[in-house]
């Protein structure tokens, strides 16, 4: 067993399936199947189950699974911090980001991070506040900018980015002269909300909850998984949301799509640079944290 034994069985479980895993990892199905197999004898007993076309882990396979991503982390921090002693900064540094900070902040920094260190490959996890945090916990992930603060004692958080919320209905809605609307208006409206664990559903709750009022009041008629799920939601009608503005710049510009402030609901939220408190930060991710530092300090 070896660590690219570990690598291939990483991708199996996270592709969900042999097949998908083989073209990530430039294998053919047969060699995969080799590598799973392998595991499994050192370890006697059995990692992954096949069903159908699906490949999931095992009660073993899920263990395993949590001491890979650790021993692969450690790995991936180890080369950094040899390239750093030689003198360059280079390697490979997962980020987590939720859904705003994910899609419409970190793809244009790294591509400006890019440019200063080009022998660095970056790979972006999306998802929601709650899940990327769980991430940093078990290791999965040395960095995130995400939505909301927890109170996990495991965690480090320091404010990067201000953001400011907005209402947003369609274009052709019966608000759509206006500015700004009251609270109480909102009540008699369909209200989309994104999922528990959102960022952004932790600071709309907070925000309502300052001023006495509960979002849940709200005649939600769908909860979705993603800001892209809940725009299309109001592009067809199924009802109007809070979120930021930073994901309907094209739409607003259109029309399609109109952003109005709550009267006395202050919308304002912060991203949050988000680190493991116990974990040492690589070279990488540390010269990564020091860019987006001096590019936000201002």
């Amino acid at each position: 067993m070896d660590l690219w034994h570990l690598k291939v069985f990483q991708k199996v479980i996270d592709h969900k399936g042999f097949s998908n895993a083989s073209k990530v990892v430039n294998l053919t199905q047969p060699t995969i199947s080799s590598h799973i197999k392998e595991l499994e004898n050192y370890y006697e007993c059995r990692l992954v189950d096949r069903l159908g076309k699906q490949a999931l882990p095992t009660k073993a396979g899920e263990l395993l699974y949590d001491y890979a991503g650790k021993l692969l982390s450690l790995f991936e921090e180890t080369e950094t911090a040899m390239a750093e002693f030689l003198g360059k900064i280079s390697g490979r540094l997962a980020i987590g980001g939720s859904t705003i900070p994910g899609n419409y902040i970190l793809p244009q920094e790294i591509g400006h991070f890019l440019k200063k260190f080009e022998d660095v490959n970056i790979s972006v996890i999306i998802g929601d506040t709650e899940q990327i945090i769980n991430d940093i916990v078990d290791y999965r992930l040395e960095l995130a900018i995400v939505g909301a603060k927890t109170e996990l004692k495991q965690i480090k958080q320091k404010k990067l980015i201000e953001d400011e919320m907005s209402l947003v209905i369609p274009g052709n809605h019966k608000w759509a002269a206006r500015d700004h609307v009251s609270i109480d208006m909102l009540f008699s409206e369909p209200f989309i909300t994104r999922e528990q664990g959102s960022g952004t559903l932790k600071s709309i709750q907070n925000s309502f909850a300052e001023i006495g009022k509960d979002v849940f009041s709200l005649n939600i008629i769908a909860q979705l998984g993603s800001t892209a799920a809940v725009i299309q939601g109001i592009k067809n009608n199924v009802g109007i949301s809070i979120f930021s503005t930073r994901a309907i710049k094209e739409e607003l510009a259109a029309g399609s799509l109109k952003a109005l402030a709550i009267k006395g609901v202050d919308l304002k939220r912060n991203f949050y640079l988000t680190t493991h408190k116990n974990r040492t930060a690589s070279p990488l991710c540390r010269a990564f944290i020091n860019f987006l530092e001096e590019k936000f300090s201002g």
